[in-house]
């Protein structure tokens, strides 16, 4: 049975990184794999806080050595994609140089303003394998001269419905409140007033579920204290995110960027309709045939809540477990540790 480790800055946690990882890790379990976890912070089988994207000294080789002990194939999350913290970086990647490892990028320098003047990223060694998590990301890759392979993000199993009664209830709404969930931190390029924006345009209580990071709290409060729309922050203790999406009438993601975006699929699966910015990543999967509404303009959105079309909604979901659940999942996976030239014994 093949032993596989997944690194990142981080587990455990509510971001797209670590959601997007924990599909991995279930996946990879199902199919018959030994997994072990090693992050810099949150929640890990092995945490080394020298991994961390905010560690003020890198990790040991001997750390990382011991993490990765008996280790067959290591699948990296993203540490060696944006330059957070360039020397936690090169640490790992002194490590890996020579060994197995799946490089998987969610975020890249170039599409982040502060980062792309900088040049040689990712990094790169004749034993490693890159894998983008769009077709977009990998054709940028490519044109910098890396090879990789795009996997879109997937389900090792279908989330469960959420309980509508216990969100709305956790958060204090009327039977007659409408509700628009924006599941997102709380940084710039997620576009806070677009959605406060929109939650106003509708008359709908606007619902921000992720945290304020990267020293954006003060302009996060000055949005929402300005917002003419009644604000929900944060998700209530012993809530789901699947609640949250119950919880709601309709989804918001504004975001200028997004490496993928998750709600797009999240969303699907939880039959809630989704209005969401034109982002280049959600131009490619919209063409898989997915029906969403503009940010941008709220009349589309509004006028299918006054009138609801159930098949569009049904529609959206027979996508995304068509593309995006179990099997989907599973095959890519499959494919991806052939070509990374992992033993085929871990596949059931």
């Amino acid at each position: 049975m093949a032993s596989v480790a997944v690194v990142s800055f981080r587990l455990g946690v509510a971001d797209g990184v670590s959601v997007a990882a924990e599909q991995w890790v279930t996946a990879l379990r199902r199919m018959g794999c030994r997994v072990r976890t090693v992050a810099g912070a949150g929640a890990a089988d092995r945490l080394v806080p020298g991994l961390a994207f905010d560690a003020r000294s890198p990790a040991r080789s001997r750390e990382l050595m011991a993490a990765l002990r008996g280790i067959d194939l290591v699948v990296v999350e993203n540490v060696c994609s944006l330059p957070m913290n360039p020397p936690v970086t090169e640490a790992l990647a002194q490590v890996l140089r020579g060994r197995r490892a799946i490089l998987r990028h969610h975020d890249l320098p170039w599409e982040r303003e502060r980062y792309a003047h900088l040049r040689g990223w990712p990094p790169d060694d004749p034993s490693w394998r890159h894998v983008a998590i769009s077709q977009y990301s990998a054709a940028e890759l490519a044109r910098r001269g890396i090879d990789a392979t795009a996997v879109y993000h997937g389900y090792a199993r279908l989330p469960r419905r959420g309980n509508r009664a216990a969100g709305r209830a956790a958060l204090g709404l009327t039977p007659h409140q409408r509700l628009l969930l924006q599941p997102t931190r709380a940084i710039p390029r997620k576009n806070v007033a677009a959605g406060i924006a929109l939650a106003q345009a509708l008359g709908a209580v606007y619902w921000l579920t992720g945290a304020a990071e990267e020293g954006y709290g003060a302009a996060l409060a000055d949005l929402l204290a300005r917002a003419s729309c009644p604000v929900r922050r944060g998700l209530p203790g012993g809530l789901r995110m699947a609640d949250a999406y119950a919880a709601a009438d309709a989804v918001v993601l504004p975001s200028t960027w997004e490496g993928f975006g998750l709600p797009l699929i999240e969303s699907a699966l939880a039959v809630r309709p989704l209005a969401v910015s034109d982002y280049p990543v959600a131009r490619e999967v919209a063409r898989l045939g997915f029906a969403w509404f503009p940010v941008d303009d709220p009349a589309p959105l509004a006028a299918w809540l006054a009138d609801p079309n159930p098949a569009l909604l049904a529609g959206n979901r027979a996508l995304a477990q068509r593309h995006f659940g179990p099997d989907a999942l599973a095959k890519r996976l499959s494919d991806t540790l052939t070509h990374a030239g992992l033993p085929l014994r871990c596949a059931r």
